[in-house]
Order: structure tokens, then sequence, then C-alpha cells
């Protein structure tokens, strides 16, 4: 195994699996640790023949997973308890969203920080109410501070002092600086109750965001699980023609046709995904598509000039040259 695909072909169509021998099974969990999906792996795989130690694996994973979905709820629980006196739309974001509103995406899915959309002009309230409410800032470094409050699309991270977890408010999408500049109004207005007090983003919106999460927001480092999340929701909204209808439209109003339509295009590429119109290739899918799949048989990254070219993709993406160089040279002397 020379690259992720073993994995991309183990979620695609479980039964392959069955073919491998122990430095494939070896090679293949390995892999998707190093992606973070392991417990979606193991959702996928059960109820397979494999060998006893792989079995063990991922009933484990199958377990964490179930105890990250829960402490994902009861942080998104805890949001919005702090948050409920100021009246404000609160919208989950990312794996809390998938979970929360029983999309198959949150299927064995990895969650860390609690990723919630505020808009910007309750920001200071939404920050005052979990400040006083056991939340605390991460990051007390002014640089730090003053970076994130003028450049960044959410507040410094905060983190629970007691549950030792962490929350990113966020007024917008991506840095005010990057060169795709989502419609955070349309986001937020067209968002859907979830029936707890909390909100995610409408079906379109919330596959817009995983593109923009995917290409937009990084070097595609973690791009396996974003193109996974892409492929499970338009399964998971497959047969309802609103959402097809709505999404290249939503896709163009977010600044983002260029990024939805390779995303599409490897979503299909490599896990099969449902299309209404079969995407017509283009020739850079297949660095793409290497970049997502450069892993070796143990997991570790490989391809480094790939990695690093998608690298500089990012940064030249997110910040304009001479202000990407400034917080650089910054950052190092420090």
């Amino acid at each position: 195994m020379m690259d992720a695909m073993s994995l991309v072909r183990a979620l695609r169509d479980p039964m392959s699996a069955c073919q491998l021998d122990a430095q494939g099974w070896t090679g293949l969990i390995a892999v998707a640790r190093a992606e973070q999906m392991i417990g979606t792996l193991a959702h996928r795989l059960k109820g397979i023949p494999m060998p006893d130690a792989a079995a063990r694996i991922l009933a484990d994973a199958r377990l964490s997973a179930e105890h990250w979905r829960r402490a994902a709820l009861w942080e998104a629980e805890a949001a919005r308890r702090a948050l409920e006196p100021l009246g404000c739309p609160v919208i989950l974001l990312k794996g809390t969203a998938f979970v929360a509103a029983g999309l198959d995406a949150g299927r064995g899915r990895a969650i860390g920080d609690l990723d919630i959309l505020v808009p910007r002009d309750r920001l200071d309230e939404v920050e005052h109410a979990l400040l006083e409410t056991g939340w605390e800032w991460v990051k007390p470094d002014a640089y730090d501070d003053a970076y994130y409050r003028r450049w960044m699309h959410e507040l410094p991270p905060l983190i629970h002092r007691e549950r030792d977890r962490m929350i990113d408010v966020h007024h917008t999408i991506l840095p005010p600086t990057a060169r795709i500049t989502p419609d955070v109004g349309a986001l937020i207005a067209d968002s859907v109750p979830l029936g707890s007090g909390l909100r995610a983003l409408s079906p379109p919106d919330m596959i817009c965001h995983a593109v923009i999460h995917l290409f937009a927001d990084g070097d595609l480092s973690g791009g396996l699980r974003n193109l996974w999340d892409i492929d499970r929701l338009l399964r998971e909204y497959r047969d309802d023609a609103s959402v097809w209808e709505a999404l290249p439209h939503r896709a163009t109003r977010h600044g983002i046709t260029r990024e939805f339509e390779r995303a599409m295009r490897l979503a299909e590429r490599l896990f099969g995904s449902p299309m209404p119109i079969a995407p017509k290739s283009h020739a850079l899918d297949a660095f793409y598509a290497r970049r997502l799949t450069a892993r070796d048989g143990w997991g570790r990254e490989t391809r480094k000039a790939l990695r690093f070219a998608f690298y500089v993709r990012s940064h030249w993406r997110r910040m304009p040259p001479l202000m990407l160089a400034r917080h650089l040279w910054i950052k190092s002397r420090r």
C-alpha cells in the first residue's frame, strides 16, 4: 500500500477490506488514525469479517466515537444555556452540527472543538456571556489576541476551565483577508432550527461550508475527512430535489463555484458520490487527489513537495503577501 487509497476503498466499499492481509489491516488502521477517521472506518466496517485484533481496535474506536458524540452534544447544550439569555441565533458548525442533526456524516466522526456561528454585531455580548459562565482565553498573548480580533473570522479560542473543552466562536466562515468571502448574512438567515434552541446551516449551505473547509481554509490536511463529509451530505439529501437545485446557486452566492465543482469531481472520483450531472474532469484534479491520499502504509505523511505546494497555496489564499510576510516574521521572532 503506497498511499491512503486503501482507506478510500474501504470507506467506499467495506467488503473490499475482506481481501486485506495482516499488513494491509495494519496500514488501513494506521492511515485511518492519521486522518482522524478511525471512528468513521469502525462504523463503516461494522459486521464484516476481519482479524480479531482489527475487530478489537475498531470496537474500541466505536466506543471512543460515541464518547466524542456525547461530549460534543453536552458542550453544545452548555453553550446554549450560556447564550440563551441573549436571544441571538447560535448556529452549530462542522461535526457537532452533524451529530446534533442526526446526520450520517456524524457517524463515528472525530469531534474536537465546539464551533459556533453568531452574528458579528452580537459578538461582544456572546464573548461576555461565555467568560461569565466558565470559559477563559487559551491565548492570552496580546499580539495573538489583537491578530484574531482584527484579521480572523473568529474570536481567539476559549476553553472551559472545568471541562477543558474548547469553543471557537465564528462571526463568519473565512478570514476577512481571504480571497473568498462567503455571504455570512445568508448563512445565518437561512439556518434551520434543531429543536434544541440551537440551529444548523441549511442543507445546501452545510455542503457549501464543507467545501469551503476542504479547499479554502487550509492546505488540505485532513482533507479526506472533509471530502467524506461532503459525500455523506450529498447522499443524505440525494432525494431532495430542492437541495440539489439550490446547491449551485448557493455556491455562486458564497463565491465558491470553482471550489464547489472541484469538490463534486473529487467526491465522485474517490467515493463515487451521487451527482445530478456527471462532472467533467479537470487536469488539476489528479494533483488534489494525490495530495488527499499522501500517506504511506504507516500513516506517515508523504509527497513532501506536493504538501509544501499546497501549504504555500493555503497561506497565499488567506492573506495578502505583505501581511503574510509580516505575520510570519513576528511569529518567528517570538
